[in-house]
């Protein structure tokens, strides 16, 4: 029962990560760059839902506000793409990089000065019942970030594979300048793009929030998804969702059997032996540039 328990623990925390790791590859997938705000995005729209639900003066239904939250967080996507990604259209990657990282503190201030530094707790109805699954007893609110993340995943594959849009994020990704030379609307495809991914980081923060408290740390759980997304392999949707199974799954474990502290050291040693033996990770999509 134990094995059990620990494992869905593992599981719904990994499926977190996982959430936020689409984003991380999303991003990469269209940009060849990194967002390293992504988990700051994910706090942030935690925040955004709690204000749309828990507040005196809103108070909006949980269900109403989820739409909203998505709403807000996907314009808040691609204004910043339209004010500051795109004066860095065609320069080197490192540029987003170093923005991202600014960005994400900018989110933190903003956030503490909104919504305080004090962990808040999202009203929502998924995490007031219990699921019993062979013995273990999971919440609702874990079970509905499995199947939300499953489902996700899914949905993203058959979105660039199958898709004009998708199929135009993996060329720009290839080659921003030949892509545009190729009729590619390649500013409007990057803004839809960081639309998405924050939409993905405010489902992540709403279903994260759904499992307990919040404060403006939250956002570094975006490290552990870039370590889930770069064992899966940095270009591989399913293997984001992978990658953030293993870290989540590997913490409990580690917790429970092995000393004090390695429980947060393990994910990191997986991250190392899967650099050492396959750089491009598990699920690695390694290919030529081409459009």
């Amino acid at each position: 029962m134990e094995f059990l328990q620990l494992l869905l623990s593992g599981l719904a925390n990994g499926c977190v990560y996982g959430l936020i790791a689409l984003g991380f590859v999303l991003i990469y997938k269209a940009t060849e760059a990194v967002n390293f705000a992504q988990g700051d995005f994910m706090m942030l729209g935690a925040f955004v839902m709690i204000g749309l639900v828990n507040s005196h003066f809103l108070g909006i239904n949980f269900w109403i506000a989820v739409p909203l939250a998505l709403l807000i967080m996907g314009a808040l996507g691609y204004l910043l793409d339209i004010t500051l990604l795109r004066s860095l259209f065609g320069q080197n990657q490192v540029a987003i990089v170093i923005l991202t990282i600014s960005l994400g503190f900018v989110i933190r201030f903003f956030a503490g000065a909104i919504w305080g530094h004090e962990p808040l707790n999202l009203q929502s109805p998924l995490a007031l019942g219990d699921v019993r699954i062979g013995g273990a007893v999971i919440s609702l609110a874990d079970l509905a970030v499995i199947i939300v993340t499953v489902l996700l995943t899914i949905s993203l594959w058959q979105f660039f594979q199958r898709t004009k849009l998708g199929l135009a994020m993996q060329a720009s990704s290839q080659n921003q300048m030949a892509a545009y030379y190729m009729g590619i609307p390649v500013k409007r495809v990057q803004g839809a793009v960081w639309a998405l991914s924050a939409i993905l980081a405010c489902i992540a923060g709403i279903l994260y929030a759904s499992k307990g408290a919040v404060d403006v740390s939250a956002g570094f759980i975006g490290i552990k998804a870039f370590a889930a997304a770069v064992i899966g392999g940095f270009g591989s949707l399913p293997g984001a969702l992978i990658g953030g199974l293993i870290v989540g799954v590997i913490e409990p474990f580690a917790g429970r059997y092995l000393p004090s502290g390695y429980s947060q050291l393990a994910p990191y040693v997986i991250l190392i032996l899967v650099l050492i033996f396959r750089p491009h990770g598990l699920f690695a999509q390694v290919r030529t540039k081409k459009v």
